[in-house]
């Protein structure tokens, strides 16, 4: 079977801090490092955005920053498929705030492949998909338990 007939979805994220206190290495690498390593994610792109006071923008690549920056995240800079392009980066910078630094992440929702792939094999296809962001989901909740008291 070729690896796309098992392709997962893919999804991104921007992470932004205050220049001061961008921190890529530490617990943030860890839980990462520990998606990847139980094959749940693997991933396309990791790029680190800086967008400056005036709204310019630079981009390093994970190979162009000093690994001290990234702790263990170094490790998959040979690994990295490099699947987002300039064009994208003006798209992505309209999210970030001026004076901030951003970690940009792309992965593969590995997973979910071997799933599809049956659903495939099945003669089906997928014709929707979504995310309920998190904080959606948190706001719900609370307004259900506040709503209890009632």
């Amino acid at each position: 079977m070729d690896e796309t007939d098992v392709l997962g979805p893919v999804d991104y994220i921007i992470v932004e801090f205050p220049k001061d206190k961008a921190n890529f290495k530490g617990e943030i690498a860890d839980e990462l490092l520990t998606l990847i390593d139980r094959d749940i994610v693997r991933i396309l792109d990791l790029v680190i955005m800086h967008k400056n006071d005036d709204g310019s923008i630079e981009v390093d690549e994970l190979d162009d920053i000093d690994s001290e920056s990234v702790g263990e995240l170094a490790r998959l800079e040979g690994d990295l498929g490099m699947v987002l392009a300039a064009d994208d980066m003006e798209h992505l910078a309209a999210a970030i705030e001026p004076g901030s630094i951003a970690g940009i992440l792309v992965w593969e929702n590995r997973w979910a492949g071997p799933f599809g792939a049956a659903v495939r094999r099945a003669g089906g296809q997928l014709v929707a998909s979504g995310r309920i962001p998190s904080q959606a989901l948190l706001a719900a909740v609370e307004a259900d338990n506040g709503s209890e008291g009632d």
